[in-house]
């Protein structure tokens, strides 16, 4: 690369971090000014989406995630977030080459049969080219956008303040635990090297479920921040969005089994709910689900694992004993009465269509723009009224993001379906000795014991 152009992209990172934290100073100044003179905040919302959304790259990740998290922020807040795309700039066929050659060496040419220059899609921490292997595979390199790792430390350092102002903003949840998740899980997605395990690892998982495809890993094409994966043809999700009931219906199981056996079965879970993470494999019907992006794959201790299953039956028989227990397992204790009664709230709205037992849609005749609303507010009121702040534990963040996600596909597909049929086969050998023996087995197959 030239120097003036390698000069330009410095230059430019600096205006970056610059920017950033200009924008989340100004936002603070803001919301402090509105506070004191008892000015509304109508436009606090939409600043605070221009502070995150004049950026580029990792920070618009953390903002489509914080827009999943109930009282993260506040609803207005959330709805500016997900209207944000991330715009990273592509990297050009020069550039391409020069990283190319870094991650593998000056003879990295020959190790493809073909490598297209231009990239094939773009996300928020690299872009993918298309390529075939000597032997003729076809495969998606994704390659990492240079100087990610500075860039993430930047947006986090950012959003702490951001979090803080939130804080001082009187929320119901104390998103402390929050930040240190969002934290480590955006850290690991820069490390492609345990990425491609991560892929070996759901290859294993779902060996039983040829339903649900996960591309075949390239370890001897890799390195640390670039991912050779097998490149699986699919159609797009959306495009089923008016298909006839029965062919929606059958997306919509095999991604229920795309996300949560790997969960029930062996307390690991695929964090990212982007509906661009998965196609669908057609013949004269629905054959299979791909599933992609293995950055952001939440490995869950067995405690945490127990605690959904506790919640699950302690709700299916209403046994309040239970339910608190449950709440232990994951972290909570010493819970107020009252605080118990506004979880429980959450806790029926996320389980409830695993709950009953019969063929239903997802949201079950509640318009999908105003899905879980209700609940969310009546828990955030009953935390404010009696001035708790509850402690979200860490783990929530991304089991949380993976059940809004999925429940957020079955929505655009408006399937209809007995999940709690789906659910109850899913967990019929369930105990935390298997699954903890099977997630240890798991790991350690996959390299990362």
């Amino acid at each position: 690369m030239p120097r003036d152009e390698e000069a330009n992209r410095l230059s430019a990172r600096a205006s970056r971090y610059a920017r950033l934290g200009v924008e989340a100073g100004a936002f603070a100044a803001r919301v402090g000014a509105s506070r004191l003179t008892g000015a509304g905040r109508d436009d606090d919302a939409r600043v605070f989406a221009e502070a995150l959304g004049s950026m580029k790259g990792p920070v618009m990740k953390v903002a489509q995630l914080l827009a999943t998290i109930p009282d993260a922020l506040p609803a207005d807040y959330s709805e500016q977030l997900m209207k944000l795309q991330s715009q990273a700039p592509p990297m050009g066929a020069a550039f391409v080459k020069r990283r190319m050659q870094a991650e593998l060496g000056p003879g990295w040419r020959e190790r493809f049969g073909e490598f297209s220059l231009e990239p094939a899609a773009a996300a928020s921490l690299g872009q993918v080219h298309r390529a075939t292997t000597l032997e003729g595979e076809p495969v998606a390199c994704k390659l990492q956008y240079p100087d990610m790792a500075s860039a993430v430390e930047a947006d986090l350092s950012q959003l702490n303040m951001l979090f803080a102002i939130r804080r001082r903003m009187g929320a119901a949840i104390d998103t402390r635990e929050v930040q240190i998740e969002i934290g480590d899980r955006l850290r690991e997605e820069l490390d492609y090297a345990r990425e491609i395990k991560l892929a070996a690892l759901y290859r294993h998982m779902l060996a039983d479920t040829p339903e649900v495809r996960v591309p075949r890993p390239h370890p001897e094409l890799s390195s640390k921040r670039l991912l050779t994966l097998q490149w699986l043809d699919g159609e797009k999700l959306l495009a089923f969005e008016k298909a006839a009931p029965r062919t929606r219906s059958r997306v919509a199981e095999l991604l229920f089994k795309a996300w949560w056996r790997p969960f029930l079965r062996y307390g690991v879970i695929h964090g990212d709910p982007h509906l661009g993470n998965y196609s669908v494999v057609t013949g004269a019907e629905v054959e299979a689900v791909n599933l992609y992006d293995f950055g952001c794959v939440r490995i869950f201790p067995m405690r945490f694992v127990e605690g959904v299953s506790e919640l699950y039956q302690a709700l299916k028989t209403k046994d309040g004993e239970r339910i608190v227990h449950a709440y232990d397992l994951w972290g909570f204790k010493g819970l107020k009465k009252t605080t118990i009664e506004a979880m429980n709230i959450w806790a029926s709205f996320i389980y409830g269509p695993i709950l009953d037992n019969r063929v239903r849609s997802f949201a079950d005749g509640v318009k999908p723009s105003e899905f879980g609303r209700k609940e969310i507010r009546a828990v955030m009121q009953a935390l404010r009224s009696e001035g708790t702040q509850l402690t979200a534990p860490r783990e929530f963040v991304f089991l949380d993001r993976a059940a809004i996600g999925l429940g957020a596909a079955f929505l655009r597909l408006g399937a209809e379906l007995n999940f709690h049929r789906l659910y109850e086969e899913t967990i019929a050998d369930f105990s935390t000795e298997t699954v903890g023996a099977r997630q240890q087995e798991a790991l350690k197959a996959a390299g990362l014991a």
